[in-house]
């Protein structure tokens, strides 16, 4: 979606803390999430047969900047976890999933895990529980005004429903670009590039459902 003025990622990206939404971070809130992802990385990567350096390769992400993520030492950009969900064939959810037992789930606003782009000005929250891969997953999107979001492209068969709640976004897809008032919503096929751009002079706020073709990871 998991970009960006233009976010661009580096070879070895700086850590992005996960943070509450309504409160200062504490030392386990910024930390909770990086272990997490670091192995399921692991998992994912050793089921497939694949190195540090192969991983590295197929993906765009450096190795050094693998191994820190696998070791839990580095909480990746938002930009950098879907590099490395393409170059895996799983869904977002699971490298940011932490199995818990079954049963309702309330998520608290106050303990919502934000990923965010390198320069902070576009950010991602889950708004399904992190139990298991699913299919179909949703999210609070955040985007900073004059801010561009460029999004890789995702794996086949994926699609992002896309609702406008405040302000107003211009999306880029296959050549196209769709402006989008509050209140507007888009579908469209996002396993290719695509961007989100915020012209306005305020923070837009969407909402997200992103469906992939089959249950995948």
């Amino acid at each position: 979606m998991k970009k960006k003025p233009t976010s661009k990622p580096a070879a070895a990206e700086p850590p992005i803390t996960p943070t509450p939404t309504s409160a200062a971070p504490t030392e386990a809130a910024q930390t909770d999430l990086a272990p997490v992802v670091g192995t399921n990385l692991r998992r994912l990567r050793t089921r497939r047969g694949l190195s540090l350096e192969k991983l590295a390769q197929i993906s765009g992400v450096s190795r050094a900047m693998l191994g820190q993520i696998e070791l839990g030492q580095s909480a990746p950009t938002i930009n950098v976890l879907w590099k490395i969900a393409r170059a895996l064939e799983v869904t977002f959810s699971a490298l940011i999933s932490a199995r818990t037992q079954s049963g309702a789930l309330v998520l608290r606003s106050s303990e919502s895990k934000i990923l965010t782009s390198k320069d902070r000005s576009f950010s991602s929250r889950a708004l399904f529980p992190f139990d298991e891969p699913r299919r179909v997953e949703f999210y609070e999107l955040r985007l900073s005004a004059g801010s561009v979001e460029d999004a890789d492209a995702h794996p086949p068969g994926t699609s992002e429903n896309l609702v406008v709640t405040a302000g107003t976004i211009e999306i880029d897809v296959a050549g196209d670009t769709h402006r989008l008032d509050a209140g507007d919503s888009i579908l469209f096929e996002a396993d290719t590039p695509h961007a989100y751009r915020n012209a306005g002079r305020a923070e837009a706020v969407m909402y997200l459902v992103m469906t992939y073709a089959e249950e995948i990871g």
